[in-house]
């Protein structure tokens, strides 16, 4: 899901663990954030989702950031840290939030949680330049992946005035990536990624050079 800023992403993030999670037994729900304000913001907002069930929160006990639901399910929040996540199996959907945030090393330990279940994987996020696991799934990722994008003008909840407002103040190119859901270079690199992948041919042949006198 690449996305606006504001358009709800955590919360969308939010409702679809805790449906996964109530609508089975013991099932392991895993959401991946890039630091741990923003898993404990992500729990805060299942917590309030689950209260309208007339359940209580409460923690699994193992994770700072967790639920455990009745039926034996849990969803557990993790902050990006590849070696905290290393010990975690049988994992049935692992989310991963702001994913274009996200270090590849994190992205890449994660996975490996759904090797015994065949769960499912959902990476939300606004754009960050041109690189990344998010972008090269987005881009390049073939069909294995369905892609949503939702830009500022079709969010009901973001007025066009203040849409202008922020063109105007950001630039286009900050404007595109952060509200239109774009992949801008925009980090300062010489050249932009879509010319120097433009130079890339596999049609040369490899040259060995002697260095022998």
């Amino acid at each position: 899901m690449n996305c606006t800023r504001q358009w709800g992403k955590s919360t969308v993030t939010a409702a679809k663990a805790l449906h996964h999670a109530l609508t089975g037994t013991k099932r392991l729900v895993v959401v991946g954030c890039p630091t741990a304000r923003q898993s404990a913001e992500f729990l805060r907002k299942a917590s309030e989702m689950l209260s309208g069930f007339q359940i209580a929160p409460r923690g699994d006990g193992i994770h700072e950031a967790s639920l455990l639901l009745p039926n034996g399910s849990r969803i557990v929040g993790l902050p990006q840290n590849e070696e905290g996540v290393r010990g975690l199996s049988g994992v049935t959907l692992l989310v991963i939030d702001e994913a274009s945030r996200v270090g590849d090393g994190f992205y890449k330990a994660l996975r490996p949680m759904l090797s015994t279940t065949n769960g499912a994987l959902w990476l939300l996020s606004t754009p960050c330049e041109k690189r990344g696991f998010f972008y090269e799934a987005w881009e390049y990722g073939g069909e294995m992946w369905e892609r949503i994008r939702v830009t500022a003008p079709e969010c009901g909840r973001i007025a066009a005035e203040f849409l202008e407002e922020e063109r105007q103040s950001l630039g286009q190119a900050w404007f595109r990536q952060e509200y239109m859901a774009e992949f801008m270079d925009i980090g300062g690199g010489f050249f932009g990624r879509d010319i120097v992948e433009a130079a890339l041919t596999d049609e040369l042949e490899a040259v060995s050079l002697d260095m022998k006198r």
